[in-house]
């Protein structure tokens, strides 16, 4: 299609930027095209409020497939016109997803000859991922490369070097994600050659100057071929003007929404249109999109297959009751852009003249809508997600389709996405019915690679059913199915045991663990009911600790975005690095507006880490992002048993990558070089057990109830939500992030500065007082005030050491120590606050009736 074509598609009388330019002073400044390709929205971000609208991708803006094929293919031809056909001929693109998808296609497409891949969100179980990336903008989960041919990437698939790499995005705005992969993929493939491809480049000048740096830096040349050229003017405030925007008219819509559904109550529901599936015979052998790579020899298959797909949907409009269908919109599915849109170009020929024919996808981007015509996104639908995402579930949108008058809207989705959500009462399908006359859906086959294809013919999609069966390993657990937590907070990597008897009383589970009997996972202690007295003693103390808390909080995730940022994948030790791990995202959320993902995973003295966990990150993400949290160290126990425990894991074959270091809120032992703070003071969390971790119990592993490839187990007290305290706590000490800020900055500078090397001292303190306190076994000495309050609630407790001079921090433990009769003994020397001691050669007589220590025993 010519250029011109395409600007007379996209012209409007009325600019679909101006209702923000106006309320914000945002000015798009640029070429005369700029405006004609781009709107402007508004969206609920930390650290960018407007949205740039493309009115030619046809993700957010319904737009006719020619339209939005030309775009690409037009970039396509000039990438080709810029090398010449031979080397265009050892060229790869690579698309970003989700919003890219398509384009990056579409250019390739232009150049003819080239392979094509983009990135993908959604991990393929069986397929190995040929790297990764963060976008430190976007809201969602990490970018993952998952070629089929693992020389895609190097050779395109021929053999040889592809001397260029093609990278495809929307827009160019600061060049970082393209500049972070093209590094990233330079340390992999070195080539010469690289050339980024845009719709619109919106860089800054200083922005230009970086690239150039930056291609000298890696001794390659880097081009850029874009359609526009141009900058946002933003005006000083325009952020916090934004925000403020955004809140009072989401306020006043759901004002309004909540009338609407007042006034609907009294009238009787409108007949929702049919849904009809139609079967299009997708060739056998192609992929479904670029996910795993797609060749020529794929794309020349798909053309050929196109105009028959075409008329079958063209056959199925026409069969619908009443009047042919006049304006019809092709919407594809998130990252299954290219698919749709090929049926999409394919439909507009064979309906020709006789119907309108529109494109655009669905999305997880949110964006506030405005119906208004000088606003880019007048209407949104929002739907439970359909694909079971890695991420959890959450709300799907589908923008400017409801009110823009659909005679008949074609719902394109891949066999992974046609779930009960996608068809249930408040599903996409429903959503779409309510806004159209007749909804079809065509399912493609997922494109399942021969090295994740189960059965069947290497290479070819999977047949029938067209539902892709799901992963061998279970998904997180999440909240509130399972834990209080809110099910973006953590995904437990665990399998649930709730209704399995696994509690024994503390002194026969003691009696068991040291004669050898049974080791002290195997069971669980019956969780400690609080009295009122240490329920407030518990409260008192989270809110004298708050700022001091957050405090650690803050700089422990400084240091670690500093270091392992930019998106690190947090996978916190269950149970007690969870809270913090909870705390460490909502940080990185409130202060850098990032969405890291945060899991728990089991860790097992003396029987290390769950495999099966760590194989699952492995298949999620990077094993080079995790970053294991944990709440204090004692002696550094798990620190070693963890370093051991991944040793072993890659050792025995699994996926190698993973840095056993451990970051923690408090270091009090000297064991580890990344903390909060190596104070031994009192984390209100050690005070309680399952009430301030979720309801959540302690993991389990035996042999009866974990297999092989099993996730290690863990109980949900649903009984005890009572008495939860697991979201106040966290929530005191978040709403403390503000005014700790300064202080964070400075001691986490402080602490990229100095030399964190681990001292290890808690070890030589521990094993000095095993011997004269003649225990002979470090296992029996818990330091540190979190230890010995696990001593106090879940063991049985001989004496307790204290520092001398030690105040509030040990009142809780003061109390509990009473309440069990166990001696506090005043000490001098001491590297922690407190050290609590275990009863060694522990028999049920050494406590009495009630429980008590008995002394002498």
């Amino acid at each position: 299609m010519s250029e011109r074509a395409t600007r007379e598609e996209t012209v409007d009388v009325v600019w679909s930027g101006s209702w923000v330019a106006e309320r914000l002073g945002v000015a798009l400044e640029g070429d005369g095209e700029l405006q004609e390709l781009l709107g402007l929205a508004l969206r609920r971000n930390p650290k960018r409020a407007h949205l740039l609208v493309s009115n030619v991708l046809g993700k957010h803006v319904p737009q006719r497939p020619s339209v939005v094929h030309g775009a690409g293919f037009e970039l396509g031809e000039r990438v080709r016109a810029l090398l010449g056909a031979q080397e265009a001929r050892r060229a790869v693109v690579l698309g970003y997803a989700e919003t890219a998808t398509g384009l990056g296609h579409a250019v390739a497409d232009g150049l003819r000859d080239a392979p094509y891949l983009h990135s993908t969100r959604r991990p393929v179980a069986g397929v190995e991922q040929a790297g990764g990336f963060e976008e430190s903008h976007s809201h969602a989960t990490s970018h993952l490369l998952l070629p089929e041919d693992r020389d895609l990437l190097a050779s395109g698939g021929t053999g040889a070097d592809a001397s260029v790499l093609v990278l495809v995005d929307d827009e160019f705005s600061t060049g970082n994600t393209v500049l972070n992969t093209i590094r990233a993929l330079h340390a992999l493939h070195p080539r010469e050659r690289y050339v980024i491809v845009a719709l619109v480049d919106m860089r800054s000048a200083g922005d230009r100057d970086r690239l150039t740096v930056f291609a000298a830096e890696i001794g390659a040349r880097v081009d850029l071929v874009t359609r526009s050229t141009g900058t946002v003017a933003l005006p000083d405030g325009v952020l916090e003007r934004g925000q403020a925007l955004v809140a009072a008219q989401e306020a006043e819509q759901a004002g309004r929404a909540e009338k609407a559904e007042e006034a609907a109550g009294a009238v009787e529901d409108a007949d929702s249109a049919p849904v009809t599936r139609v079967h299009l015979d997708w060739p056998a052998g192609v992929p479904d999109g670029g996910r795993h790579g797609f060749t020529p020899a794929h794309r020349a298959a798909l053309e050929a297959a196109l105009p028959a797909m075409a008329d079958r949907i063209a056959a199925e409009l026409g069969d619908a009751a009443g009047p042919a269908p006049r304006h019809v919109l092709v919407l594809g599915f998130e990252e299954l852009m290219y698919a749709p849109l090929r049926l999409g170009t394919a439909l507009e020929a064979a309906l020709g003249a006789d119907a309108e024919v529109r494109y655009s996808t669905t999305t997880r981007s949110p964006v506030l809508a405005v119906d208004d015509p000088g606003y880019a996104i007048r209407t949104r639908l929002v739907f439970p997600a359909h694909d079971d995402p890695a991420d959890g579930p959450g709300d799907r949108y589908a923008y400017n389709v409801a009110g823009a008058g659909f005679d008949a809207v074609v719902a394109v989705v891949d066999s992974t996405a046609d779930t009960p959500e996608l068809h249930a009462p408040d599903g996409l399908l429903a959503r779409l019915a309510e806004h159209t006359g007749h909804v079809l859906l065509a399912v493609l086959p997922s494109y399942v690679p021969a090295t994740a294809a189960p059965t069947g013919v290497p290479g070819t999609p999977t047949p029938a059913p067209e539902r892709q069966e799901p992963a061998v390993l279970s998904e997180p657990l999440r909240g509130p199915d399972f834990s209080s937590y809110a099910p973006q907070d953590v995904g437990w990597l665990l399998q649930d045991l709730s209704d399995t008897e696994l509690e024994a009383p503390t002194e026969e589970r003691e009696e068991a663990i040291q004669s050898g009997g049974a080791h002290y996972a195997e069971s669980l202690p019956v969780e400690y009911q609080p009295s009122a007295e240490y329920q407030a003693l518990f409260t008192a103390a989270l809110e004298a600790s708050a700022a001091r808390i957050a405090r650690a909080v803050g700089t422990v995730t400084e240091t670690v975005l500093a270091e392992r940022g930019p998106r690190p994948v947090l996978v916190s030790l269950a149970r007690a690095g969870t809270p913090v791990g909870v705390l460490m995202r909502r940080w990185a959320q409130h202060r850098h507006g990032l969405d890291l993902p945060h899991y728990a995973i089991s860790i097992v003295r003396g029987r290390g880490i769950d495999a099966t966990a760590l194989r699952w990150l492995a298949a999620h993400h990077d094993p080079a992002d995790v970053v294991f949290v944990d709440g204090w160290t004692g002696k550094g126990a798990i620190t070693r048993e963890l370093a051991a425990a991944i040793t072993e894991f890659e050792a025995s074959g699994g996926p190698a990558g993973f840095d056993p270091e451990i970051s923690v809120l408090a270091d009090p032992g000297g064991c580890v070089r990344t903390y909060g703070t190596r104070e031994d003071f009192l984390i209100p969390s050690a005070c309680l057990n399952s009430t301030v971790s979720g309801l959540i119990s302690r993991t389990v592993l035996r042999a009866d109830l974990v297999g092989p490839d099993d996730f290690h187990g863990g109980k949900f007290y649903r009984e005890l939500a009572d008495s939860d305290v697991s979201g106040l706590f966290l929530d005191t000490i978040a709403a403390r992030f503000d005014e700790v800020a300064g202080q964070v900055e400075a001691a986490a500078k402080e602490l990229l500065a100095a030399d964190r090397a681990p001292t290890w001292e808690g070890w030589a303190a521990v094993e000095r007082i095993s011997e004269e306190y003649g225990i002979h076994d470090v296992n029996l000495v818990k330091p540190g005030v979190g230890e010995t309050t696990r001593v106090l609630l879940r063991r049985v407790p001989w004496k307790i050491l204290a520092k001398r001079g030690a105040g509030a921090d040990l009142e809780h433990i003061r109390l509990l120590a009473e309440q069990r009769g166990v001696p506090v003994e005043e000490v001098d020397d001491l590297p922690y606050s407190c050290v609590g001691l275990i009863h060694p050669r522990f028999t049920r007589g050494a406590t009495g009736a009630d429980g008590k220590a008995v002394q002498g025993a």
